[in-house]
């Protein structure tokens, strides 16, 4: 296999697993409108939870399954579900305290990290029949993309007429989203024997 094909392959698998990802991004971006260094902190979240899924699949690629059992996976939809639980319960509070809006690099982190369950079980078998340079071309491509993904969910967010609507409807998009997102992950996965 071409390196061309690999890195065509690597970009399309990349895109068919992280498109939904743009969605939440731009709610972090909207959310954290106007605080310092957002772009910064949604940069080092996202890098964050999906280098802890890419460093999961390699793992459960590489044998060390006993390391996070598929069984779990489902389970980390339980961590959009109460950061959107908690979104929801503190937005009901009518002041724009600027600790409401302040986007931490560990709440991207978590929600791309559980967003990624659907990434694991797609990832693994791919780079099973990879190989170890496969792997390696495979992650340099996605870790390249994860930026890019960060720079389109900006570029979506920071849209006059998008932003508009972002900035009038975070409050109630923002937990609505982390909460479908939480409890899709977890009855997809049968969590809890849903």
């Amino acid at each position: 296999m071409s390196v061309l094909t690999s890195a065509a392959q690597a970009i399309g698998l990349f895109v068919v697993t992280n498109i939904d990802d743009i969605i939440v991004l731009s709610l972090f971006f909207a959310r954290g409108a106007g605080t310092r260094h957002l772009t910064a902190r949604i940069t080092a979240g996202q890098y964050l939870g999906f280098g802890a899924i890419l460093a999961v699949s390699v793992l459960v690629a590489a044998g060390a399954s006993s390391f996070l059992p598929t069984e779990a996976i489902p389970y980390f939809g339980l961590i959009p579900l109460v950061l959107g639980l908690w979104a929801a319960f503190r937005g009901g509070d009518d002041d724009d305290d600027d600790d409401d809006r302040t986007v931490g690099v560990l709440a991207v982190a978590a929600v791309t990290f559980a967003n990624g369950g659907d990434n694991i079980g797609v990832y693994v078998p791919v780079f099973l029949t990879v190989g170890t340079a496969g792997i390696i071309a495979y992650s340099i491509v996605f870790l390249l993309l994860v930026g890019l993904l960060v720079l389109a969910a900006r570029f979506i967010a920071t849209r006059k007429p998008v932003a508009e609507v972002l900035e009038r409807s975070e409050r109630v998009l923002f937990p609505l989203v982390l909460i479908v997102l939480g409890i899709v992950i977890l009855v997809e996965g049968g969590a809890f024997g849903l």
